[in-house]
């Protein structure tokens, strides 16, 4: 019967270490000012996305604009030529490399 206390406890553990990750991620992504914490389906980015870059090449912009969106809790500005202060999330994001902003 010993078994039972030690799967007991490592699974305690387990419930631990996977909470502290939790809570980590989501205090970097607080942080960064990226993220609200609730998950966006891809197609409530994918309708915003199509609107957003319909007048420019589609394969770049999607999936820039899908990343960005995901990121942002679903928030894009509303057109392709709608000023990014509609959703500061999305103006504020900006490439590593570059400092550009990062989403279209």
């Amino acid at each position: 019967m010993k078994p039972l206390p030690v799967s007991v406890a490592l699974l305690a553990l387990f419930l631990a270490a996977s909470y502290q990750d939790l809570a980590v991620a989501a205090a970097d992504a607080d942080a960064d000012g990226v993220g609200s914490g609730a998950p966006v389906l891809d197609s409530v980015c994918e309708g915003k996305c199509k609107n957003r870059c319909s007048q420019k090449v589609a394969g770049r912009c999607m999936g820039l604009c899908m990343m960005c969106c995901g990121k942002c809790a679903g928030c894009v500005p509303l057109g392709p030529l709608a000023p990014k202060d509609e959703c500061p999330c999305y103006r504020d994001m900006k490439s590593p490399k570059s400092g550009r902003p990062k989403c279209p």
